[in-house]
């Protein structure tokens, strides 16, 4: 009666050991969208005005060198990327600046010997495998794509370590076109604790998502909601305070605490517990 998956062969084609029915794909705008969503984007757009995140210095738009030329530009943000998962964005960045140095295209990451690239990104989680798919990246880039990278998130994804989340972002950013959004774990969390979606990854997330965002929002959610989900988490007075001076501020108050921001102990901590009593 084992279910592991990958059993030997000469079961019913039918139905394989281990996997469950195959899930509908959910079609971009499929689903209904959740009440209120529109006010809460808003604000968090009105929230996110002063680009203070951590992304907003240390993410994929940030970073790379433009004066370079838009090949190497478009590497670089690749690279972003490459180093950001499990990576905080300050780490990225002081990565990113260390390679910038050594000289960031391509041809240099080709012709950069294992040890010393893995040496230049030593900060950055699992560094020793981010160092083999950058290798294997720049080779697969150079003799497939004339050294630029590939043009679309689909393509992206063919590269070694390179999943939808990071193909989406830098096909946003690299190409100006969205085929897709670019979901994180923090994004994840906030849009279940949001009860915008109901699900169990990121993916998951990403294709509940794009059931009922309008295409118009794709390319900027990630930008907009990962530095917002940034601050919520770690400049918690600086977030109570952006929402206390918003044009709603008890609503502010009411959307940083779904998203488990404890206002009343952090007001405590900060000083501000009769503003925010004020407006609660």
């Amino acid at each position: 009666k084992s279910k592991s998956p990958g059993k030997a062969p000469g079961k019913s084609p039918g139905k394989s050991p281990g996997r469950s029915p195959k899930r509908v794909r959910i079609e971009p705008g499929s689903l209904k969208p959740p009440a209120n969503w529109e006010q809460i984007y808003s604000l968090v757009e009105e929230l996110r005005a002063d680009r203070s995140a951590p992304v907003d210095t240390d993410g994929g738009e940030a970073l790379p060198e433009k004066h370079l030329g838009e090949v190497v530009y478009r590497f670089q943000v690749l690279t972003a990327l490459m180093l950001s998962s499990q990576t905080k964005d300050a780490v990225v960045g002081e990565t990113m600046r260390i390679l910038q140095q050594h000289g960031l295209t391509v041809e240099n990451i080709h012709q950069t010997d294992h040890q010393t690239l893995n040496g230049l990104i030593k900060k950055v989680g699992f560094h020793n495998n981010k160092t083999k798919f950058m290798k294997q990246s720049a080779e697969i880039i150079l003799t497939q794509y004339n050294g630029d990278i590939p043009p679309t998130a689909d393509e992206m994804m063919k590269l070694p370590g390179v999943g939808p989340k990071m193909a989406y972002i830098v096909e946003n950013i690299a190409f100006d076109t969205t085929s897709g959004i670019g979901v994180d774990t923090h994004m994840h969390r906030m849009f279940n604790d949001l009860k915008w979606v109901t699900s169990k990854t990121p993916e998951e997330t990403r294709e509940q998502l794009e059931g009922w965002l309008p295409r118009d929002k794709w390319g900027s959610i990630n930008y907009i909601w990962v530095g917002f989900g940034q601050e919520v988490q770690q400049q918690k007075e600086k977030m109570l305070r952006k929402c206390l001076a918003s044009n709603s501020p008890r609503e502010a108050l009411g959307l940083v605490k779904k998203l488990r921001l404890d206002v009343m102990k952090e007001a405590k901590r900060f000083g501000l517990e009769d503003d925010i009593r004020r407006v609660m």
